[in-house]
């Protein structure tokens, strides 16, 4: 007797679908630019085939059971979840499963157990990229332009960057062995560090205060839009007019966005009782964001600084300062994303990050392309772009320029 294995998995993949998209609109959604906490309450009911679901674990049941091997059914359904969303042809939407999950909310809240090093791919394994104050690496002597290639006895050479940074994090106050490459005086050795993994707390807002014109402007860098990035903000603006600072640059290059809701929060710092975004999707209706509470920067002369690397969430906040004109755009075109996902946990563990909408500017702007396709982003009303060839920021230095001419108010 056959059994046609091909036509259930088929079945399987169709049917575990139509749950998936069931769960997500019958739970109550969030929303924003991968925001978990922006639209309150259930979603409206929805008219279903009950009998289907039912068929999804029967399905599923056939080929555990009657495979001429065992695939694994935590793994049999993440590959059907995983699979029907990479079928949705969006490079936005994802499925993320528990362990991915676990990293992702911890992004969000800017903190995990490591050493505290910003790492980039390497062929040899990590290349150190930054490493953060106070943290166990500093302390363990590591420096930027190091190479991790082994940790705890594995060797890392090949891995992706994901898979070979799992073996350096781990629960606060275990060990680490690490091998380290390092190059001195044009020679290159390997020195062996022991590290103790600690909670880490990644800042997302660096600020200085520069001298242009006369004038002295206070710029802040924000690296992401994850929770209390309106509050890091907001304070690093306080201390830079306690120290003279009368005008900001807000720098908002390879920001990739965030929570809508820090978006609403960091334009709600500059204006006042006016829309920030509002978001169009086909079963979550229609969602005003407003400004919140009073702007401590009203009228101060204010630049945001963009690149091609200013996505969502730092779209939404270019957006709007730009259309109320109450900021000067500097930099180049932004990145062009108009659309915003809501994430959606599973019983798994796992979680959905699906698109379930587009997003529009106070005056009506969608940034996108066509469906989910990248494109024309905001222009910039000043254009520079730095030059990779030389040391210098030449971006910053002509947003320093516009700010030191820029009017209150603008």
């Amino acid at each position: 007797m056959s059994f046609p294995i091909r036509a259930l998995r088929a079945a399987a993949a169709a049917l575990v679908l139509f749950a998936v998209v069931l769960g997500i609109f019958t739970a109550g959604a969030y929303v924003g630019a991968r925001d978990p906490e922006s639209l309150p309450g259930p979603i409206r009911d929805r008219v279903i085939d009950r009998e289907s679901g039912g068929a999804i674990n029967e399905a599923l049941g056939v080929i555990r059971d009657l495979y001429y091997r065992d695939p694994g059914e935590a793994a049999l359904v993440d590959d059907a979840i995983g699979g029907m969303v990479e079928k949705l042809d969006d490079r936005f939407s994802a499925y993320l499963n528990p362990k991915d999950y676990a990293r992702f909310q911890q992004q969000q809240d800017n903190r995990f157990d490591g050493i505290g090093v910003l790492v980039g791919e390497d062929p040899l394994g990590l290349r150190v990229s930054r490493v953060y104050d106070d943290s166990p690496a500093k302390a363990a002597g590591i420096r930027a332009g190091d190479v991790i290639t082994a940790a705890g006895g594995r060797s890392l050479k090949g891995l992706k960057t994901e898979d070979a940074s799992d073996h350096v994090r781990g629960p606060a106050g275990t060990s680490v062995a690490l091998e380290v490459r390092r190059e001195t005086g044009g020679r290159t050795r390997t020195l062996r560090i022991t590290s103790r993994r600690a909670p880490v707390q990644v800042p997302i807002v660096d600020s200085r205060i520069f001298r242009e014109d006369g004038q002295r402007i206070g710029v802040v860098r924000l690296a992401q839009f994850t929770n209390g990035a309106t509050a890091e903000v907001g304070a690093a603006i306080e201390r830079m007019r306690k120290k003279g600072a009368r005008r900001f640059v807000l720098d908002l290059r390879s920001n990739p966005g965030g929570l809508v809701t820090q978006a609403q929060g960091v334009t709600s710092l500059f204006v006042k009782d006016k829309t920030v975004v509002t978001l169009k999707g086909r079963t979550v209706g229609t969602q005003t964001f407003e400004t919140v509470g009073a702007p401590i920067l009203p009228d101060a002369p204010l630049v945001v600084l963009v690149d091609r690397g200013s996505a969502s969430a730092a779209e939404i906040v270019t957006g709007a300062l730009q259309d109320y004109d109450r900021a000067v755009v500097v930099g180049t075109r932004t990145y062009g994303k108009g659309v915003f996902q809501r994430v959606q946990p599973l019983s798994s563990g796992g979680a959905l990050d699906i698109t379930a909408g587009q997003y529009f500017t106070p005056k009506g702007h969608n940034l996108g392309g066509k469906g989910t396709k990248r494109g024309a982003g905001i222009t910039p009303d000043v254009r520079v772009e730095d030059d990779p060839r030389t040391r210098r920021n030449e971006a910053l230095e002509r947003a320093l320029e516009v700010a030191a001419k820029a009017k209150p108010g603008r």
